[in-house]
């Protein structure tokens, strides 16, 4: 039987389904405080319209981008896909989902971050065309030390 989904603009609604799905990706770092019901809320408030998730038939959230920018350059975040669900297309559909979002927002450029050890994720960008950057360096700087990644195991 296919497994049948939608894709659609995320809305704060949708937080107790995408947290549950966050929640059963092995080695998924979940913020304390960004990842929160409020933090999310923050995103989708800064950027209306280019974060996406993908619900199956019953309702389920099945996958979801939060997907912001800045202007100048967008940026997606914790892509992620149920396990069950995976090799149907909905990665891809939620990151043209995204691109599109985007675009109506003249952002030329998109950028996101898959941690070295994320071998599915990995293999996922580079299967649809994505560009491993080799000529920088990423830098971060804590503002919040209450902002703790925890990390599924």
């Amino acid at each position: 039987m296919d497994k049948k989904y939608t894709v659609r603009t995320m809305a704060i609604e949708d937080y107790p389904g995408l947290r549950a799905l966050w929640m059963t990706i092995k080695g998924f770092g979940i913020r304390s405080i960004d990842d929160s019901r409020e933090g999310v809320a923050r995103f989708i408030a800064r950027n209306p319209g280019t974060s996406v998730v993908a619900v199956s038939e019953d309702g389920a959230v099945v996958g979801g981008i939060l997907c912001g920018h800045d202007g100048r350059r967008g940026c997606l975040y914790h892509v992620c896909v149920r396990a069950d669900y995976r090799r149907l297309g909905i990665g891809k559909a939620m990151v043209v989902h995204c691109m599109n979002a985007l675009r109506a927002e003249q952002v030329n450029k998109v950028s996101l971050i898959a941690f070295t050890q994320n071998d599915v994720g990995n293999a996922f960008w580079n299967r649809i065309g994505w560009t491993r950057r080799e000529d920088l360096n990423y830098y971060d700087f804590t503002l919040n030390e209450e902002n703790i990644t925890a990390f599924n195991q």
